[in-house]
Order: structure tokens, then C-alpha cells, then sequence
């Protein structure tokens, strides 16, 4: 990686590539990485590979700053409690979570108001208000009701063309408002790439901007997720996140307290990228 210009990194673990990002832009005038570029390649079981440590400093951190925590932000991109709940039911999850769309957003209107991402996944056309269709897309724009992860495992298949495994989450008449902190989405895009040789699912994501400290795990928990899920429905293995942001930074109302979390915080992060020991490394459900 160099100082200037791209920011690289692949980690075997979520926590050491989040480690290895944070403790970089808290080097950097600033505090940003304009363009970051991150994979994570670990999976145990399908599952995530992070260090509980870590997660669970972050947490603290995060809780002393008024900042939602790690799983929360997550479950925006990925419904992880829901999954669980649908036994393997797919068609399920999607009707659950539609049906209760609109009280996620009655529980944090200043944050879902314009949206959630799972929402924008499954069904592109819905407001996340009432759980109509928005004006703006006819009901005939959709084959599937705008689900576009349902597309996405239906023609995940050897012989069918690759770009069409994608799913787009920013939608121009709806975002390009020009309205002040809006702050939704900042997740622009994500694509499928299966590996039919391999039996391998890897996923790719944009964002414009990142909040480092406030969202990046919690966001590529989630992603993880996501892929894993979809990994899940088509047979294949999930391998790898591979996240592209645009401008990965800390705002001056984003970044952890001065303390004794913070110190710890970064202390973990350094022991997490340091070791060559994996054995602290679990799977997500290890994690609190």
C-alpha cells in the first residue's frame, strides 16, 4: 500500500483488514484513504472469520461515542436475526422483511427515511414508508418485483453472462436531491462472480464515502453476509468481499473519543494485524 494515492489491502479476517484500514487513516492528515480498496478472503463454514477482541473494543467505542454498534449497521445490509428466523426459506425472509419495512423506518426516521439497503436489494421500486411502489417505476419495469438478489440467484448459472449479476442501490430520482446530509445511500453498487470451476461466489462493492470508524465494519459484516447468503441459494462457497470506497474517511464528528477505549481500540488493532497467530480469529457467531 503507499501513502499517497490508492490504499490496497487483503486480510485473512474482517478485523485485521478493518484494523489495518483504521489505524492507517489515523496516521494519514486528515483521516482519509481516497481511493480504499479492501478484500477479505477468510471463511470458516461460510461464516466470516473476525478476532471477538476487536470486535468487541470497537463496540465500546462506538457506544461511548452515541454511534450505533457493529450489528446494527449490519443488519441494514443484511438481516442476519431474520435469516435465522425463515429456516432456510428465502422466499420467506423477503416477505418478512418487506412486511415490517415500514416499522424499521418508523423506529429511526432520521436514518431510514430515505431507504435501506436490504430494501433497495429486494425490492428497488419500494417506498420504505408505506411499502407502495414509488411513482417514478412502472409496475411492468420489474419481472420480480423489483427483488434484484432473487434475479441475481435465479441466473447465477454456468453458461449465463456474468454482468448480469449485479444490483444497484442508488437510484438518481429519489437520491439526486441535492437535499442536505441526506446521507443515504453511500452503498452505490455490488456484482456476483461466481467461479463454477472453483465453486466459488466472490462479491464486489462501491461505495462513494465511508465513515471508517462509524460504518465500515458494521458495512462489510454485513456484505459478508449478504454474500454468504447468496453463496448459500446457488450452491457455491462464498470466497471473498472485495469493497471499493471512494473517499474511506473519519469526520471530525465520526471519529473515536480520546481514552482509555480508544487506547484499547488500537492497541487490539495493532496485536490483530501484528500476529501471526490465528488461533483468536472465530467465526461471526463467536462474536458478542
Amino acid at each position: 500500500m503507499s501513502k499517497n494515492g490508492l490504499y490496497a489491502s487483503s486480510d485473512p479476517s474482517l478485523s485485521m483488514a478493518w484494523s489495518r484500514c483504521f489505524l492507517e487513516a489515523l496516521s494519514r492528515r486528515g483521516h482519509e484513504l481516497t481511493p480504499c480498496l479492501v478484500s477479505v478472503t477468510g471463511f470458516a463454514d461460510g461464516v466470516v472469520t473476525e478476532d471477538k477482541d476487536v470486535r468487541a473494543a470497537l463496540d465500546a467505542c462506538l457506544d461511548e461515542a452515541g454511534h450505533q454498534l457493529v450489528e446494527k449497521v449490519a443488519k441494514s445490509i443484511f438481516p442476519q436475526a431474520l435469516w435465522r428466523r425463515a429456516n432456510g426459506d428465502r422466499y420467506k425472509l423477503y416477505k418478512d422483511y418487506l412486511t415490517y419495512l415500514p416499522d424499521y423506518v418508523t423506529m429511526e426516521p432520521s436514518k431510514n427515511g430515505h431507504g435501506m439497503y436490504f430494501a433497495r436489494l429486494i425490492a428497488f421500486g419500494t417506498d420504505p414508508r408505506t411499502g407502495q411502489r414509488v411513482k417514478h417505476l412502472p409496475a411492468t419495469a420489474w419481472s420480480s418485483d423489483g427483488n434484484q438478489i432473487e434475479f441475481i440467484i435465479e441466473h447465477c448459472q454456468k453458461g449465463k453472462r456474468r454482468a448480469m449479476l449485479q444490483a444497484a442501490v442508488y437510484d438518481p430520482v429519489r437520491d439526486l436531491t441535492g437535499a442536505a446530509q441526506q446521507g443515504f445511500p453511500c452503498l452505490q453498487h455490488i456484482t456476483f462472480v461466481p467461479d463454477f470451476t472453483d465453486g466459488t461466489l466472490a462479491l464486489n462493492a462501491f461505495y462513494a464515502t465511508q465513515q471508517l470508524f462509524v460504518k465500515a465494519y458494521g458495512n462489510w459484516l454485513g456484505l459478508c453476509r449478504l454474500g454468504e447468503f447468496v453463496a448459500s441459494q446457488t450452491g457455491l462457497r462464498f470466497s471473498q468481499l472485495c469493497c471499493y470506497t471512494g473517499i474511506q474517511k473519519m469526520d471530525s464528528a465520526m471519529r473515536p473519543k480520546r481514552g482509555v477505549l480508544l487506547d484499547r481500540l488500537m492497541a487490539l488493532s495493532r496485536a490483530c494485524i501484528e500476529t501471526e497467530n490465528v488461533d483468536s480469529l472465530v467465526g461471526a457467531k463467536g462474536c458478542p
